[in-house]
Order: C-alpha cells, then sequence, then structure tokens
C-alpha cells in the first residue's frame, strides 16, 4: 500500500473535530494510527491522561515516541493482544478501519482492551458523500485518489448505516454517531430536495462514531 507518498499534512492532521468526543474523565487512552503524535499530545494537555499509540509507519511512529506514553510500530492487528486487558478509557480509530483488511476482527478483538464503561471513538469516510456519490451515479466514476473518500489505501467502504450496523452486530451500543466536517456547499441540500430531505448523510465526508460494548 503507498502509505509512504501520502501528500504533506497526512500524518500531522489535530484532528480537532475529534476531541469533542473526548470524555473529559478519560485517564487512559490509546490512540491508534497515531501518525506523529499531535493528536495524542493534545490529550494528554487536556484530560492529562496517559496516551499510547499504534502506528503503522516507522517514520511517524519516531516522531511520536517522546510523546505517547507506549509506542507499538506495525498494523495494529499485530499489538492488540500485547495491550493490557480492562484497561483504555478511551481507544481512538480516527481513519483507521477503512485501511484495514477486516475491521470487523480488530474491533471485535478490542473490545476487552476496553475499561469498564471505556469507549470507542472513531471516524470513518462516507461513500455516500455528495461528491463521490453523484460521480458514480451521474457520471459513472469510481477513481480513486491520494486522500479522501477515495484513498487508494482504503480497502473498506462504509455509509452512515453501514458503520452503526457494523458496531451494533460486534455487539457494541451506540452513544452518539454523527456526521463531521460538513460540506458547506449547497449542493447537497439542492440535491435532497426531490428527496424530500430524506439523504442528507450526503452532506457528510465522515462519520464520528462513539460506541461502548453493550451489557
Amino acid at each position: 500500500m503507498d502509505y509512504e507518498n501520502k501528500p504533506d499534512g497526512y500524518y500531522n492532521n489535530a484532528r480537532n473535530e475529534m476531541l469533542d468526543f473526548l470524555p473529559k474523565t478519560a485517564k487512559k487512552v490509546l490512540d491508534v494510527g497515531c501518525g506523529n503524535g499531535i493528536f495524542a499530545d493534545i490529550i494528554k494537555k487536556i484530560n492529562g491522561a496517559e496516551v499510547w499509540g499504534i502506528e503503522l509507519m516507522e517514520q511517524e511512529a519516531l516522531k511520536a515516541k517522546d510523546i505517547v506514553y507506549k509506542l507499538f510500530v506495525g498494523p495494529c492487528e499485530d499489538h492488540i493482544d500485547t495491550l493490557p486487558d480492562n484497561y483504555f478509557d478511551v481507544i481512538y480509530f480516527n481513519d483507521v478501519l477503512e485501511h484495514l483488511v477486516d475491521p470487523y476482527m480488530v474491533l471485535t478483538n478490542i473490545k476487552k482492551k476496553l475499561s469498564p464503561g471505556g469507549v470507542v471513538i472513531s471516524s470513518i469516510p462516507n461513500i455516500r458523500y455528495h461528491n463521490v456519490f453523484m460521480k458514480l451515479v451521474f457520471k459513472k466514476k469510481f477513481e480513486y485518489e491520494s486522500f479522501g473518500v477515495l484513498d487508494k489505501t482504503h480497502l473498506r467502504f462504509f455509509t452512515k448505516s453501514s458503520i452503526r450496523n457494523m458496531y451494533t452486530n460486534l455487539g457494541y451500543e451506540i452513544v452518539m454517531h454523527k456526521g463531521i466536517n460538513g460540506s458547506k456547499s449547497l449542493k447537497p441540500i439542492l440535491y435532497n430536495i426531490p428527496m424530500f430531505f430524506t439523504a442528507m448523510d450526503i452532506k457528510y465526508p465522515q462519520y464520528a462514531t462513539v460506541a461502548r460494548v453493550k451489557k
């Protein structure tokens, strides 16, 4: 996979919008796909939390090693069993699950690493985002790009409903599920007029989800 030739800033994204979902009481956090550690560093400063990281790219991970409490380099699937059980108040997957061969297996195996009441927080691209959806429907185009919803390193594609179904089918309950980074274009609104505004999910390129293990 072409992870080394990403645009500038790909691994240096603060993801401030995902901080809105961070519980104020979270003191032990795992950031899967931590990049160079900028997001982990913000969490440390906000919550005073102990933040662990997993990062696929060694070059980026080296930048994060002095920021995170413990760092694992390589595919997250290789490190899940190494993590302590019943430990993390929050496990973040910011634009990670869509890159995995089997995100369902990862979400299943990561459950036992959550503390009682702990949550998984993810952001996942929405394949029904209006720019992508309309190109597919009307222009018959499905072309991969260097980043975004059709990032060529994505192995899985999701919609608002399929993200929800993935979590619930794996034994999670949804705490919050909402679109983020919504388009400022009028196009999603105009497209929705003939559909009586029943497809406003096309406004959002990503969906953020907070889920906990169902009791």
